[in-house]
């Protein structure tokens, strides 16, 4: 019986693809760089994701990924000459902040598990852009905490940063605490690394690894509903 679930938050709860095709659309509109194609749109979200998965695997720090994922891609569409790395990652971060998207309805069955389940946030995303998401998106309502990696001191998948969650949540065992996210590489990885319980959010049903151990897989956030009976 679980007591405490810890939820992940982009592309598990909110639709971070989608705020950052919104934000990466409006920084092209705030500096000039002409039109913003879904192959740029892809070619950033793969870039991005790279970066964060490196940051993931101790290879470049948090500050890095801010910079070398605008540096790669304003390299790759030569607009170098046209903003520097810091504007358009600040443009850029202001704009995520603002596009709230939640996927298959987390907020409510968020809401419905509340009273039954201590409910937490564990997210390795920038500490102010991750606060100001969660406020903006009422979730703070729901979570009885956030922890974010950035101000914990260490990034998911560490083992680290998930002994610093489960000394500061309810008391209760290791086996009565389940993690739900999307990422193989932080949240499943990181279950693991902390002898943890964990669900798969696999919405594309893409091949479950060999190396981990994945206890749940769920396509739809609703499935959560027949692994918490």
């Amino acid at each position: 019986m679980f007591k405490v679930i810890l939820w992940d938050l982009d592309n598990t709860l909110l639709d971070f693809d989608y705020a950052q095709e919104n934000s990466l659309k409006h920084v092209f509109e705030r500096f000039n760089l002409g039109e913003c194609t879904g192959a740029m749109i892809d070619s950033f979200i793969e870039i991005n994701a790279r970066h964060w998965e490196m940051l993931e695997n101790g290879e470049i720090t948090r500050k890095q990924v801010f910079t070398k994922r605008f540096e790669e891609f304003l390299k790759l569409y030569d607009l170098r000459k046209k903003v520097t790395p810091r504007e358009i990652n600040k443009e850029y971060e202001n704009g995520i902040c603002h596009t709230i998207s939640f996927i298959d309805g987390s907020y409510e069955i968020l809401n419905r598990t509340k009273h039954d389940y201590a409910l937490y946030c564990i997210t390795n995303g920038d500490t102010d852009v991750q606060r100001q998401r969660i406020r903006v998106s009422m979730l703070y309502k729901v979570f009885r905490d956030v922890f974010i990696s950035e101000k914990i001191g260490y990034d998911k998948p560490r083992k680290e940063f998930f002994d610093y969650v489960t000394n500061h949540i309810i008391p209760c065992e290791r086996d009565e605490i389940l993690v739900i996210g999307d990422s193989l590489t932080s949240d499943m990885q990181g279950a693991n690394n902390a002898e943890l319980k964990c669900c798969w959010f696999n919405p594309k049903g893409n091949p479950k690894p060999d190396n981990l151990k994945i206890d749940y897989e769920i396509k739809s956030l609703d499935e959560v509903r027949e692994i918490l009976v």
